[in-house]
């Protein structure tokens, strides 16, 4: 990741407003309070991971404020995944608080208020994930955010490993592997976002979000199953197929249409990866859980406006 500012040159005198301008043009727009101007200290680096911005910074203890003000200059297409590397956060969204210990991450809207509490010494990486990637998976997110996800379950502790590498191996990591590490942490924070809200005492309006997570969670994690059916899908998230279509509906969605909508976007990713132009359109289709390629075809046409051998011909001629 790449240094983008530092108060190690600055005078004390600055270093604060220095600091505060830059974080808010390349974090979030924000209201901030150091606890001392004259002692402050801060740098930020950023990188990203394919359609995934990255922001580490590390600073001295201060608080910070995202009211609706700031809302209206920040970008709102995006999501935020803080990873928590030393000192402490206190965060506090949509009516939940959360703290952030070392290895602990959490998720934050910036299209909502919020209020923090950076520690001495805190050091985070913030994750600027697009939204639709996160609510193609999650569905609507507003339930999740300000939810403590501890390292401690295998999916969990996966995720927050991982994240603890990106600063360190991003700038190595080529176009291939990329694209393959994206969808890999996108796949991650879903199962760790429902197993958090899950861990939660959860409130009654609560609990449909957390089936809709679990849903996807499974259909993301058994695309490439042809025999996965409502059934399967409904069974292992612990819900009967009736109320899982009933949750989904509130989507607009089933479990059918967000299996085929699920497995056309993994189609057309691969159709437009240079990387995947020796695979032919049947074998993206079957890897993928198709098994007949009228019905792909048809499918693809009706979802996106074009059959897929076309589509491959456009993105190919575009890059």
């Amino acid at each position: 990741m790449k240094t983008i500012f530092s108060t190690e040159h600055v005078h004390p005198r600055d270093r604060f407003d220095f600091w505060h301008d830059v974080a808010r043009k390349d974090v979030v727009d924000h209201a901030a309070t150091p606890r001392c101007r004259n002692t402050f200290r801060a740098q930020l680096r950023s990188g990203a991971v394919g359609a995934i911005g990255l922001v580490s910074f590390q600073n001295s203890e201060m608080s910070v404020a995202h009211t609706q003000h700031h809302i209206a200059q920040a970008n709102t297409d995006e999501l935020f995944v803080c990873r928590q590397f030393g000192g402490q956060i206190a965060l506090e969204q949509d009516g939940r608080q959360v703290v952030l210990e070392p290895g602990d991450i959490t998720l934050v809207d910036p299209s909502l208020q919020y209020q923090g509490r950076f520690s001495e010494a805190s050091d985070v990486l913030v994750l600027k994930v697009p939204r639709q990637l996160m609510e193609a998976r999650l569905g609507q997110t507003r339930e999740m955010t300000a939810r403590a996800i501890k390292p401690s379950t295998a999916e969990t502790g996966l995720l927050s490993a991982s994240l603890a590498m990106l600063p360190f191996h991003t700038p190595e990591a080529g176009s291939t592997a990329e694209a393959l590490l994206g969808p890999h942490l996108l796949d991650l924070i879903t199962l760790s976002v429902g197993q958090a809200m899950g861990q939660d005492g959860l409130r009654t309006s609560s609990s449909r979000a957390l089936v809709r997570v679990r849903l996807r969670a499974v259909i993301e994690a058994r695309l490439a199953d042809r025999t996965l059916d409502a059934g399967t899908v409904a069974s292992a998230a612990g819900v009967s197929v009736r109320y899982a279509n009933a949750v989904l509906a509130d989507e607009s969605t089933s479990i059918a249409q967000l299996v085929q909508a699920r497995r056309l976007a993994r189609c057309r990713q691969a159709l437009e990866d240079p990387m995947q132009r020796g695979r032919t359109m049947s074998e993206i289709a079957y890897g993928w859980g198709f098994s007949d390629m009228t019905h792909f075809g048809r499918r693809f046409k009706a979802a996106y406006g074009v059959l897929p051998s076309e589509h491959r011909r456009r993105t190919g001629r575009s890059s």
